[in-house]
């Protein structure tokens, strides 16, 4: 008879767990913590300024109604891991602690019901946290400029996402979304430090025509073994947006990665050589060969910075190979160009772009006098030359409320963005449309 009791108690309490779970279900209320695993995935976008977590997207495991969320609902809290032993900008710079910057609360700016990428739906179990990022931002940040080996490092951000409403803490991460990017392959390449191999980031057009290939080699601080740096280290992912693809019909993009600078000469930095040029350039051509769908007859290449320095490079001893390069403040100083460099640089039509605020590579001892040099020796050289570097988004302001100025540096934003502009044969031309329109 107890054993009967016992038995008939246990099918009493499943019914009623269930009959819980069914309300809650249709309800919208929370369930139970014990029946539910929310969790959330991070979205990681890339800026002007560089990447940062945008949104969080939480699976709170029930569906809940339109009415029931709003920004104050939710609060998150992250906690932001720099590699081991690595220093930040900010604590070296600014004399901050180092801990400055890597715990806090973010702010929420929006919260929404979505799908599982964010997408905006009219019912489900997952609500989008949008949050505020600037380029002033720290906590949003999504990588760690290094001062030791001066490379970008990712950070490992681990948010705590409360739900004030229902009463419960959410630690469980499964992942981060880093839509601009996902187009994007990876390949690791060889061997940490190998010159015989280049981890790389590559986007193909999936029509299997034949298409353009266009080359970006990083700046210093993208080095490493970690290829989506390349591309999302700064706003590069942008060379696979429809905003520069439609010049070429679809373009393929390569970015391959210097496990340390592309500046490291045979006798110093940047010394008008590289121990890369000659591995880089046979890994380029094995690259080609490997896609028949390339173009030959136009192949592109540009760089920022360190990256704009093996442009220079490569055009200087591979003249013909390239239908046209873009070096952007680029980082080859014109007394290391002679003028046999110069007729061999000559052969390629280029186009340069650069800030005259950057103190980093001096105008003045970089770019201008070589330009002026192209031109008197009869080169096809264009040259976008900025006043300085500010935000043209609308959203970013000093305190003045002039918009927000960037290191004189930064000119590749304006690439990135579409801004490079000039006159030829009396009409206005940007960038990718000259340079679409070349061929070896």
């Amino acid at each position: 008879m107890k054993q009967k009791t016992v038995r008939r108690m246990k099918r009493i309490l499943r019914g009623g767990m269930l009959g819980i779970m069914l309300l809650a279900l249709g309800t919208g209320a929370p369930l139970p913590a014990a029946m539910a695993s929310p969790s959330y995935r991070t979205v990681t976008e890339v800026f002007d300024w560089g990447p940062s977590v945008s949104k969080v997207i939480v699976d709170v495991e029930h569906d809940v109604r339109a009415e029931e969320v709003d920004a104050n609902r939710f609060r998150a809290h992250v906690k932001r891991t720099l590699a081991e032993g690595t220093k930040t900008m900010r604590s070296v710079m600014a004399g901050a602690p180092e801990e400055e910057g890597l715990e806090g609360d973010r702010a929420i700016t929006a919260a929404y019901i979505s799908d599982g990428e964010g997408n905006k739906a009219a019912h489900n179990h997952y609500v989008t946290l949008e949050l505020a990022v600037g380029p002033d931002d720290a906590l949003g940040s999504a990588v760690n400029f290094d001062v030791r080996s001066f490379h970008n490092d990712w950070v490992k951000s681990d948010y705590t996402i409360t739900d004030t409403a229902a009463g419960t803490v959410i630690r469980a991460c499964t992942g981060d979304v880093r839509p601009q990017a996902a187009p994007f392959t990876y390949d690791i390449g060889n061997a940490e430090g190998s010159y015989l191999s280049f981890p790389y980031a590559s986007y193909e057009p999936r029509d299997g025509g034949t298409h353009p290939l266009i080359i970006w080699l990083h700046g210093m601080g993208e080095g490493g073994v970690t290829p989506s740096l390349t591309i999302m280290g700064n706003k590069a992912v942008q060379f696979a947006d429809e905003s520069i693809q439609q010049y070429f019909g679809g373009a393929y993009v390569l970015a391959p990665q210097a496990a340390t600078y592309w500046m490291q000469g045979t006798s110093g930095f940047g010394d008008g050589t590289s121990v890369y040029e000659n591995d880089l350039m046979a890994f380029l051509k094995r690259y080609v060969d490997a896609h028949p769908g390339i173009d030959k007859d136009r192949i592109y290449l540009g760089g920022d910075s360190n990256g704009g320095y093996m442009t220079m490079l490569l055009v200087r001893d591979n003249p013909g190979y390239f239908a046209a390069a873009f070096p952007t403040c680029e980082a080859l100083a014109d007394r290391l160009i002679t003028e046999k460099d110069l007729k061999q640089i000559a052969k390629t039509p280029l186009w340069f772009t650069a800030a005259q605020t950057d103190e980093v590579v001096p105008p003045k001892d970089y770019v201008v006098p070589t330009v002026e040099r192209l031109k008197k020796c009869g080169a096809d050289v264009h040259f976008s030359f900025f006043d300085n570097v500010v935000d043209e988004t609308g959203r970013y302001q000093k305190a003045d409320g002039t918009p927000y100025e960037y290191p004189g540096h930064w000119s590749w934003i304006y690439v990135y963005n579409d801004r490079c502009e000039t006159i030829i044969d009396g009409r206005s031309v940007k960038l990718f449309d000259w340079l679409s329109e070349q061929h070896r």
